[in-house]
């Protein structure tokens, strides 16, 4: 996959919400990245960071992703709830309670050890050492996208609604949790930056690549079969980041399907 980090756009955007981020924020803070799978969202935090380090000011990252609930406790879940909450991803399977926690004491000044997980193993892994932050950045697929309106829940989005969730308690469930802490959580980010994907489409196919990536580092990984099915809990909330996100994120990176982009301050 070419790195799109040479590019010239993405330098300019990279340098552009650097210096906006400098100039806006009050410090400490707590910034959001949203996007869907495979949009450059963990790249783009990684080199926000490296720039605003290079400033002087003592920045991290950490992924929506790191605060997935393991294994036992998504199958606790997957039987008190719903079977699909077994498979980490949509709301409902992070502790987001430890996520909130963690963007609170790093706007009170306290010292922070971020969580890690590993993908391959499905797994926690041990968090990183303790420290005192300016700011942290924050990256998710779902970030900033609000509870559904009832209505919207009644039809499937997909047939892995159609057929596994026929009543509809998963998507009741998942839209609860943004109704409820996942809303708390989201407030925190201030600013909230979106990486806009063009489709659903290419979404799949960068998620794709990843996984790719993924086998070739840790020989570990899913099938094509397994990632197709995988990818399904995703499309509803991805559709509706398209939706909401427009009027919530406060800077908008869009992309092409080769991850050209184009930055707009909302």
């Amino acid at each position: 996959m070419t790195d799109f980090r040479a590019s010239a756009q993405y330098q300019t955007t990279l340098a552009q919400l650097t210096e906006k981020l400098q100039s806006d924020l009050s410090f400490p803070a707590v910034v959001g990245i949203s996007g869907a799978q495979g949009s450059g969202k963990s790249t783009l935090a990684a080199e926000l960071v490296k720039q605003l380090q290079r400033q002087g000011i003592k920045a991290a990252a950490v992924s929506l992703d790191d605060y997935y609930l393991s294994k036992a406790q998504r199958q606790a879940l997957a039987e008190q709830v719903h079977p699909l909450l077994v498979q980490r991803g949509v709301p409902g399977t992070h502790d987001i309670a430890r996520a909130i926690a963690d963007a609170k004491a790093v706007l009170a000044g306290y010292d922070v050890a971020l969580p890690q997980f590993d993908k391959a193993l499905d797994e926690p892994a041990a968090a990183l050492a303790a420290q005192r932050l300016d700011l942290l950045i924050v990256e998710g697929w779902c970030l900033g996208v609000a509870a559904q309106p009832e209505a919207e829940l009644t039809e499937p989005v997909n047939q892995l609604e159609q057929g596994e969730d026929k009543d509809g308690r998963w998507r009741q469930f998942v839209n609860n949790q943004l109704a409820g802490p996942y809303a708390e959580y989201w407030q925190l980010l201030q600013p909230l930056i979106w990486l806009k994907a063009p489709d659903w489409n290419c979404v799949c196919r960068w998620r794709a690549q990843q996984e790719q990536q993924l086998w070739q580092q840790r020989s570990k990984g899913m099938t094509p079969e397994q990632l197709s099915r995988f990818m399904l809990p995703f499309q509803r909330l991805t559709l509706a980041s398209w939706q909401q996100l427009p009027q919530l994120a406060d800077d908008t990176v869009s992309l092409d399907s080769q991850h050209n982009i184009h930055f707009s301050a909302n």
